[in-house]
């Protein structure tokens, strides 16, 4: 009997092209050629996942890519975030040099809309979108973006859709054992981690049930020099006793700048300074498990039953160190300007301070500490029953997640003379030639306890639904095109709660300040390579010590402490969609070529109600809020026509095309009927459960060539019009509101601004084109059997501008130009091993102060996967992630002025995976 070699770990990455409509072309596959040494027989190998999706997205009407495991529950990279990176078109947001969030065609991570075996998914979000960094990834077989929707698909994604697929026992053939051991090194923090995965399945006549359960530690250190944007000399021009005017002084001697008029922010907004520097060192620990179980009965080819829970947990423990130094102090100014830049930014007209001593910067030392608790639980159940020519789909289930966020800062303040400047590599701040300067790093007899800040977070999300379809096909004399016709209709149910407080403690038990004044060198102190593990800060040369958070959390908080819940940011949103569809598949020939076209239409209904309190004021002149919440409702409809057809020009070439209206539903911040009030700036800030979703109507054209042994070369042109986007405006006043003074005598009866979200009017576009190929460089040249290449590239356009107060013109947000991902690959009957780059461009990130954009360089990392099967039952593998070790830098406006060093190491990880 032939003995079978485990695969890889790796997994399949499928680059982004249209899917077909057909099966595979006669061309022999990689399974009918397995190479056999010894009697053994290759399966799991990345050739072989690779022609998995390939089939998948040649089978399927519509765009996407898929990403399939190479074996059972092997399921390589370290969460699917920086698996799907992979895809086409489709980036992560890294957090710590860990990704978190997914990116589709350069649109904002809510613009993606996810589920798992079909079910919405709950992440305890703020938001819709989905941290997928919360799932282990080896109880995930299957992922697929769907990148053009069908009127049978759930809406809820302009950007595309993640479908996440579990494994069930039918899967398999027989009785499935497989577990397997992992340790990680990180080259900073200097920590191993464990990690520990086991998939056990099996099928007894008509039954089957699938366990899976998978727990990892990753222990990740960051260090990161930064210089925190502009700001504009406005913060000081502006001021009173005597430092606005020493500033407009200062300006004029050492620059040559003259400001007439101080308040004319039109001037003053476009002189800029250095905001906050700091020296930070971060530890990220995160532990993680999840479980599955999933049970089926299928008495028959024609029908089946099956149950699938997946329950998980993701807890991270962030230590944070800070040692900053605030230029932009309410008590400093400008004291001397050493070097100041007119011509780097002289077309947006500013000028830029680079070197500058103020007079009292405020320098920090902080210790920052967060706890993330994310429990999520999935149940569903599947129902498939089918007739001769019918099928008849039911689907019910839950999908839920809590999640806490406990938050704390120890603030030690020291206000002094200072000099900062931008370097190199970002910013730095020495000591004052002012004789009441000093060492920011070491002396800490100076900086005194200003509060322990903490806040506490806690959201609730839960998703229920029920869906039905039938399908029935066609044999029509008078209409042969038609092949099938299905209809279908689902109810979701979703509600998510936030709840919010903060309090500072300033001293040893509940409203007393006896803390206030306290030096720093009165706490115990650590130096920070103590702190954190891995030695001295990787950044700079330089040192300095620190309050640790277990020492903050120990002495700060008092008996009896915790974190009461502010009911101003407290809100709830439930929102009930009724969707209902009719969808038609064709198949005909024009000519010779065979044609498939799915078309059809999707109608939703949906209804929001949403509730918060309302922030009042009180007569003595304090803040109080409404009695009870204060709801509000919302409703909308539309009609989703949507259209995908493939056309086989020749055996191997297919021609695809697709056009679509879809939706992405506000943001649960935005809808949350809520009101807080600024009773300095006259102004009320509401929710707005009466938002519209954002519109897409989108095409897509493309062209592919399939290759023998999974290949592929394929190149696609896609074009997105979005309207309805989200943005804060004026949206009314609220006349005569008495204003009091804290002693409670009445300041004044003013009329206030209200700002809300609104959909903005007018629409923008998006166009970008994405190529592919997969390469089995065997299929051309024999000697080069075992080696190929898996590419993929996407260039966007967008005619959207940020939102620059001062007009500086701004890419969108969060849109890279170009994307790639190249990996080469080699394998054998027993070794495997691939080498990956994936590139994101340059893209912005933020606009600070909504003024001057904030730009993330482009950003490259090199990953390596190496695997040996010892056995016919065992595989050792070996993956190194950033094996380059790069950093992540950004600017402001131009790459002089950086705002941000960071580096998070490489990571080794060896791992035993075993079959029993």
């Amino acid at each position: 009997m032939k003995n079978r070699i485990l695969g890889t770990t790796a997994f399949a990455m499928l680059a982004a092209t249209p899917f077909a409509a057909f099966a595979q072309s006669a061309d022999t596959t990689v399974a009918d050629q397995a190479t056999v040494v010894d009697e053994v027989v290759v399966t799991g190998t990345y050739r072989r996942s690779l022609q998995q999706a390939v089939d998948i997205k040649r089978d399927t009407v519509g765009f996407s890519d898929s990403i399939v495991a190479t074996d059972v529950a092997n399921f390589p990279e370290q969460n699917l975030a920086e698996a799907l990176q992979r895809i086409p078109g489709v980036t992560i947001e890294r957090n710590r040099g860990i990704g978190s969030r997914v990116s589709v065609r350069g649109l904002p991570t809510d613009y993606t809309f996810v589920t798992i075996n079909n079910l919405a998914t709950a992440s305890g979000s703020g938001g819709r979108d989905v941290q997928f960094d919360i799932f282990a990834s080896e109880i995930i077989q299957q992922v697929t973006v769907q990148k053009s929707p069908r009127a049978s698909d759930e809406e809820g994604g302009i950007a595309g859709t993640v479908n996440i697929s579990t494994a069930r026992p039918f899967d398999y053939s027989g009785h499935k054992l497989v577990g397997s051991v992992e340790g990680a090194y990180n080259s900073i923090s200097e920590e191993v981690d464990p990690k520990i995965s086991f998939l056990a399945s099996n099928t007894w006549g008509d039954w089957g049930a699938l366990a899976s359960f998978s727990t990892a530690r990753r222990s990740n250190r960051t260090d990161s020099n930064s210089g925190i944007n502009f700001r504009p000399v406005t913060r000081f021009t502006t001021m009173g006793s005597g430092r606005g005017a020493q500033a407009v002084a200062v300006l004029a001697r050492d620059a040559g700048v003259v400001v007439p008029v101080p308040n004319d922010k039109a001037v003053t907004d476009r002189i800029v300074f250095q905001d906050k520097v700091g020296d930070r060192a971060y530890m990220n620990v995160q532990d993680q498990w999840g479980a599955t179980l999933a049970l089926q009965y299928k008495p028959s080819a024609n029908f089946d039953l099956s149950f699938d829970a997946m329950l998980g947990g993701f807890d991270t423990n962030e230590d944070e160190y800070d040692a900053a130094a605030y230029s932009a102090s309410s008590r400093s100014t400008l004291e001397t300007i050493h070097e100041y830049d007119d011509t780097t930014l002289a077309d947006q007209g500013l000028i830029v301070l680079r070197d500058v001593s103020y007079t009292a910067t405020q320098h920090e030392m902080l210790s920052k500490e967060y706890i993330n608790e994310t429990d999520y639980a999935q149940f569903g159940a599947e129902m498939n029953w089918r007739g001769a020519d019918w099928k008849l789909h039911g689907l019910a289930g839950y999908s839920g997640a809590e999640k806490t966020l406990d938050y704390a800062n120890l603030k030690h303040v020291a206000y002094a003379p200072s000099r900062t400047r931008w370097t190199a590599d970002g910013g730095e701040t020495i000591q004052s030639a002012n004789s009441g300067g000093f060492d920011m790093y070491s002396s800490f007899d100076r900086y005194l306890f200003e509060a322990y800040e903490t806040s506490f977070e806690k959201i609730q999300d839960d998703k229920y639904v029920a869906q039905l379809d039938f399908t029935k096909d066609f044999s029509l004399d008078f209409f042969p095109a038609l092949t099938s016709v299905q209809v279908g209709a689902r109810y979701t149910d979703k509600s998510k709660e936030r709840q919010y407080g903060a309090l500072n403690i300033q001293g040893s038990g509940a409203g007393l300040t006896n803390y206030i004044g306290r030096p720093m060198s009165q706490s115990e102190l650590t130096s920070i390579g103590d702190l954190v593990p891995g030695g001295g800060y990787s950044i700079r040369d330089i040192t300095w010590s620190q309050v640790s958070n277990d020492y903050a959390r120990r002495t700060f908080r008092y008996a009896g402490f915790s974190t009461p819940f502010d009911p101003g940011q407290y809100y709830e949103v439930s929102e009930q969609v009724a969707s209902a569809y009719a969808m038609a598949n064709l198949d005909f020939d024009i000519g010779a070529v065979p044609v498939a076209v799915n078309g059809g239409v999707r109608y939703v209904d949906t209804s929001i109600t949403s509730s918060g309190f309302h922030q009042v004021q009180t007569p003595t002149g304090g803040t109080a809020y409404t009695p009870d919440p204060v709801s509000s409702d919302g409703s909308y409809d539309k009609l989703l026509p949507s259209l995908n057809f493939t056309a086989d020009l020749t055996d191997s070439i297919v021609f695809r095309g697709a056009a679509s209206e879809t939706l992405i539903r506000p943001g649960l911040t935005d809808l949350a009927y809520k009101r807080t009030a600024s009773w300095s700036s006259f102004r009320f800030t509401d929710g707005n459960p009466n938002l519209k979703p954002t519109y897409a109507k989108q095409w897509e054209l493309g062209l592919e060539k399939y290759l023998p042994e999974g290949g592929l070369l394929a190149v696609s042109y896609f074009s997105k019009t979005i309207e309805g986007v989200v943005r804060q405006a004026l949206t009314g006043t609220v006349p005569d509101v008495t204003v009091y003074n804290a002693n409670g005598s009445v300041n004044g009866i003013y009329d206030f601004d209200v700002y809300s979200p609104i959909n903005e009017p007018g629409s923008y576009d998006v166009n970008g084109v994405e190529l592919v190929a997969i390469v089995p460089f065997g299929v051309f040249y024999a000697p080069l059997e075992g080696f190929g290449v898996n590419a993929n590239y996407t260039m966007l356009d967008s005619s959207l501008t940020g939102s620059s107060a001062l007009g500086i013109p701004t890419p969108p947000i969060g849109l890279a130009d170009n994307t790639y991902n190249v990996t080469l690959f080699y394998e054998n009957a027993r070794f495997q091993g691939r080498v990956s780059y994936n590139y994101k461009d340059a893209y912005v990130e933020g606009i600070g102060y909504e003024m001057y954009p904030i730009t993330r360089d482009g950003y490259g990392q090199v990953d390596l996967s190496l695997s040996y099967n010892l056995s016919d039952r065992a595989q050792i593998s070996l993956e190194g992630i950033n094996v380059t070790d790069e950093a992540t830098t950004g600017y402001t406006m131009d790459p002089s002025f950086p705002t941000m060093n960071e580096k998070s190491g490489r990571r080794v990880s060896l791992g035993l995976r075993m079959e029993f």
